[in-house]
């Protein structure tokens, strides 16, 4: 299974080098020169590609890649995802942080343990980290904060919430 660890937003200068939305609480080790990612493309296609250089800038992480030598090339892979094996990441070493693979399917249940829905995916926004949950066969999202999910149980297949009132009838 990948896992995405960051996605291309634009191409950066005339040299091929991208613009990096970074998904990942590891850039240092995720985009350190000679790592390969796979990159799934807007069409759903993928490709390797090989790290180069990466450099800060502007709140993004600069990168270039060995196989994209030209601007051409690299406005070819904008909105990509960058995607690497679950299987090649460290566990987090604290039981309070967590992998986004590892909350997605996991049950949505209020503290009395009544089930409400369905964790999707995580959504990682500049005001924090959301659960987006199917409810019904509705999107609703919730804020990923210990005050509304206050328990996380990845070996019980479910996390715990208590929501504010409406929360979950948007």
């Amino acid at each position: 299974m990948d896992v995405v660890v960051g996605r291309i937003a634009k191409a950066h200068g005339i040299r091929g080098e991208l613009a990096v939305d970074v998904r990942t609480d590891s850039p240092e080790e995720r985009f350190k020169i000679g790592a390969a990612l796979t990159t799934k493309l807007r069409d759903g296609s993928k490709r390797e590609l090989t790290i180069a250089a990466a450099r800060e800038h502007s709140g993004r992480l600069l990168v270039r890649f060995e196989e994209v030598l030209t601007r051409d090339v690299a406005e070819t892979l904008r909105g990509a995802l960058l995607l690497v094996d679950t299987e090649s990441l460290p566990p987090t070493g604290d039981p309070e942080e967590f992998y986004d693979h590892e909350l997605a399917g996991l049950r949505a249940e209020l503290l009395d343990g009544t089930v409400v829905g369905k964790v999707v995916e995580v959504a990682h926004s500049p005001a924090g980290e959301l659960l987006e949950l199917d409810v019904d066969g509705r999107e609703v999202l919730v804020p990923f904060v210990r005050a509304i999910v206050p328990t996380v149980d990845i070996a019980g297949g479910r996390v715990v919430l208590d929501p504010p009132e409406g929360l979950l009838d948007a």
